[in-house]
This record gives structure tokens, C-alpha cells and sequence, in this order.
């Protein structure tokens, strides 16, 4: 019996893990804040996001305006951890400042996730965000060489 519900257990949070990513792709805040904890928090995204559902709120108000699907490539759990690989597929108006407006970002991101009493309490996020940017055109340019102080 013990067993069975240890997988019971697994097999929700992989659900919820997954339902959070796809309220994401929706932009459904409201049904999101039903799935974290009071004190979540979310590392590897904005930063000084405030925890909780303020947190969300000033998450979306960052990404601002897009157009998004998260693709489920692989769900693990083990334990009040839930790790999602997945793919994002989006259109998002501007990216750190880089104009994104009318071109598709393809790209890939882990979250953790950790599980207390069946909400999310934690995410750790970690995608290929550089990768995104050089989607959208921006460059990695050398730095000036220093200024000379003269002869």
C-alpha cells in the first residue's frame, strides 16, 4: 500500500508540474495562482520576483506581450521533486530588450519543481535563453579596446 501511494503521489505531481506549463502557455494567471504554494518562488526567471502570487503577477507583467506553446519532452519525478524538459515555441514582442515582434522562437528549458501538500512551493528554471536571443539577430560583440592615455 505504501508503495501505491508513494506512486500515486509521483504520478500527481508530474500532473501538476505539466498542468502549470501549460496555464503558462495559455496565460491563465488566475488558474496558475491555484497551483502555488503562498510562499512560492521561482529561480532562473526575472529577478527579485516577490514570492507567492504577486510573484506570477510581475512574471507575466515582465514576459508582457506573447504568443507561446509549451511541448512536454520529458517529465521525472522523484521524491517532492518534479524536473519538465521542455520545448517553447513562441512569439514574444521583445526578448531582454531585443525586438522579437513577428519572429518564432524555438527553444528548450528544464524547470524543477518542487511539490509541498499538492502545490508548486518552488521552480527552478533554466532555458537557453542566449539561444533566443541570437534568434532574434542579437550579437556577442568584443569588448572597446581600452582607450589609450596618449604618448
Amino acid at each position: 500500500m505504501t508503495s501505491t501511494t508513494a506512486t500515486d503521489n509521483l504520478t500527481a505531481n508530474k500532473r501538476l508540474a505539466v498542468r502549470f506549463l501549460d496555464l503558462i502557455s495559455d496565460g491563465d494567471i488566475a488558474a496558475l495562482a491555484a497551483l502555488i504554494s503562498p510562499a512560492w518562488t521561482m529561480e532562473g526567471g526575472p529577478p527579485d520576483l516577490p514570492a507567492g502570487r504577486e510573484g506570477l503577477r510581475v512574471l507575466f507583467d515582465h514576459i508582457g506581450g506573447v504568443r507561446q506553446r509549451w511541448t512536454i519532452d520529458d517529465v521525472l519525478a522523484e521524491g517532492d521533486k518534479v524536473v519538465v524538459r521542455a520545448t517553447n515555441h513562441c512569439e514574444q514582442d521583445s526578448f531582454f530588450g531585443v525586438p522579437g515582434r513577428g519572429i518564432v522562437q524555438v527553444f528548450t528549458a528544464t524547470f524543477t519543481m518542487q511539490i509541498v501538500d499538492g502545490l508548486i512551493a518552488k521552480v527552478w528554471r533554466n532555458a537557453a535563453d542566449l539561444q533566443r536571443l541570437f534568434q532574434l539577430g542579437a550579437r556577442i560583440l568584443p569588448p572597446a579596446p581600452p582607450l589609450s592615455s596618449g604618448p
